[in-house]
């Protein structure tokens, strides 16, 4: 068995002639069904394809080559890959995978159109572009788009998926799962589109459906907790006084009164 060359820099020579005939390059970058991005080794944009306009969304050509700087992406360094993507640099292909991009901030970092989405999951594979002294010239980053998040589905599964276990104790993941999302995406996401947090909407759940039971003089105060999956004599009770301004047995005479 002989030994694999391990240079990275190696890796990418298949692909040489490729880069060196100019024409072709711009063709295969034109044409390719994804995203393409192409920087010089300061992290600038020299070229995007025409896939990058209509998918990703952003405004013209113009717009991004020569101003936007990948290394200088405030949404790169969020999600802390910026020293990920400057491997690219030692002629390492890079692969970041599961990439979550808050869409609304796209459109203030890369002048996106305003478009009804609210986040992209993508996979990004960064490699270098190789001069014949086995130096980096530019590197080119594709982009693979998973999943187009427009937020009213997935928002509205966890909705529901609340709605229908109000009685249970609140899991956080459980919810997310029914959503599709990561927990701290769906959080985010849902404060967004609803205005309040998802274990806030299963308060306000709760607390409602024991306003319902208190309603009803057949039940003990004890009683209708018990019926929501809760303990009067738990924290509870406190949670309702501070949501509704009144304790149970105050917020039963209020209502008690009101029907007459």
């Amino acid at each position: 068995m002989t030994d694999r060359n391990t240079d990275p820099l190696m890796d990418t020579l298949p692909f040489q002639e490729i880069f060196e005939n100019e024409e072709l390059f711009e063709k295969m970058v034109e044409f390719f069904p994804y995203p393409v991005q192409v920087f010089s080794v300061d992290g600038t944009a020299v070229r995007i394809n025409r896939a990058t306009l209509e998918m990703i969304g952003i405004r013209s050509v113009e717009a991004h080559v020569g101003k936007y700087n990948v290394f200088q992406d405030p949404l790169v360094k969020e999600l802390g890959i910026t020293d990920e993507v400057r491997r690219v640099l030692m002629g390492e292909t890079v692969y970041l995978t599961d990439l979550v991009f808050p869409y609304q901030d796209m459109i203030k970092c890369f002048n996106v159109e305003d478009r009804d989405i609210q986040t992209l999951q993508v996979d990004i594979t960064c490699f270098p572009l190789i001069k014949p002294d086995h130096t980096v010239s530019c590197f080119a980053a594709v982009f693979f788009i998973k999943k187009i998040y427009r937020g009213r589905e997935e928002i509205q599964r966890g909705r529901e998926y609340i709605e229908e276990h109000w009685r249970e104790k609140y899991d956080a993941g459980r919810v997310a799962e029914a959503a599709n999302l990561s927990r701290h995406h769906f959080s985010r996401l849902f404060k967004k589109q609803v205005g309040i947090t998802p274990h806030d909407y299963y308060i306000n759940t709760k607390i409602s459906r024991i306003k319902e039971r208190l309603q009803n003089p057949d039940l003990t105060i004890s009683q209708a907790f018990a019926a929501c999956g809760v303990d009067y004599h738990g924290n509870f009770a406190r949670v309702f006084k501070k949501k509704t301004g009144l304790t149970p047995s105050q917020y039963r005479k209020a209502a008690q009164y009101e029907q007459r």
